[in-house]
């Protein structure tokens, strides 16, 4: 067992945001610190700001880096979890074969972990929220982009080429909206973030009518996932099909998972569905099991984490815990 006073930090790295959470031996988060992540700047300024963020969610605690133990990070895109290295992101501008881990290394002087952003997350679900007990578990986590983790056997499962788990990719309606990866009709490119946007600004474009044009403005510059909710409780027609469709996409993925890979547990999380958890789970679920074959979806539990947020960081300070030195 690692000593009470031994700490690991848990990094969620994304597109928008860089999060850090600080927790003890027990698992329990501390203290945070959160940063844009200003992915324009190029990667050497992020990981400046990924640094920052780590330091300031340990000063938070009134800590110093020489109680932390090891520092686990949920990078977006391929990773090489051997080297620390992201191969590739998507979503963040000339993130090619970037040495995070040794950069981070450098700066910080604490071991470092680097792994796909979705499978810790599904780390931090597994053995925090889940407490390690279903054999096999699915995670789909509904963000900028949308992403996939999984468990077989207790174990994490990353696939041949380490690209298992690439839910976001899909194809879900074929001759669909372009995706960012290059192909068509992606479930990322129906029902993330980014695509909801999308559709929104697309529709005031059209001239229909949504009242988050009269809080935020014709451009929805500043538009979030908490602001579709409100408009949704307001009665806002616009917004409630574009998220009833991404609800039924979302429902079509997780049925086609049911019959394709038949997991004990299908979690979903994200920023998304942690903003429209009501208004949109009910309808993934029954979605789902109506394109499940007759009975497989039997005594399958389909859930939103109860993590939120905070699976992200949750599952960097697991990746810290697992490979820190005893």
């Amino acid at each position: 067992m690692p000593e009470p006073s031994r700490h690991y930090v848990g990094v969620d790295f994304g597109a928008t945001k860089i999060y850090a959470g600080v927790f003890n031996a027990s698992m329990k988060c501390i203290g945070t610190a959160r940063f844009s992540t200003k992915a324009q700047r190029g990667p050497d300024a992020v990981i400046r700001r990924i640094g920052r963020c780590v330091q300031d969610a340990i000063d938070e605690c009134d800590l110093d880096l020489k109680t932390v133990a090891g520092v686990g990070i949920g990078a977006p895109g391929a990773v090489d979890p051997q080297s620390g290295t992201v191969i590739f992101a998507p979503n963040l501008p000339d993130w090619r074969d970037i040495p995070l881990k040794e950069k981070l290394e450098k700066d910080l002087g604490v071991p470092i972990q680097v792994e796909n952003d979705c499978n810790v997350n599904m780390l931090g679900v597994y053995e925090v929220e889940l407490q390690s007990k279903p054999k096999h578990v699915f995670g789909i986590f509904l963000g900028t982009g949308i992403g996939g983790g999984i468990i077989i056997n207790g174990q994490p499962y990353a696939g041949f080429n380490r690209a298992a788990g690439e839910v976001g990719h899909m194809v879900i309606l074929v001759d669909g909206p372009e995706c960012g990866c290059g192909n068509k009709g992606c479930f990322e490119a129906l029902a993330s973030r980014t695509a909801i946007f999308k559709q929104i600004k697309s529709a005031v474009k059209e001239g229909k009518k949504t009242i988050l044009t009269d809080r935020l403005g014709k451009d929805l510059a500043d538009l979030r996932s908490g602001d579709l909710r409100k408009a949704i409780r307001k009665g806002d027609k616009v917004v409630e099909k574009i998220i009833e469709d991404a609800a039924r996409y979302t429902g079509v993925a997780v049925g086609n998972i049911l019959n394709l890979f038949n997991p004990e547990v299908v979690v979903l999380g994200g920023g998304l569905i942690e903003a429209l958890d009501d208004e949109m789970m009910p309808l993934i679920i029954k979605t789902a099991r109506d394109h499940a074959l007759p009975g497989t979806a039997k005594g399958i539990d389909i859930r939103a984490c109860t993590l939120g947020d905070d699976a992200g960081i949750t599952g960097g300070a697991v990746l810290a815990r697992r490979c820190a030195k005893p």
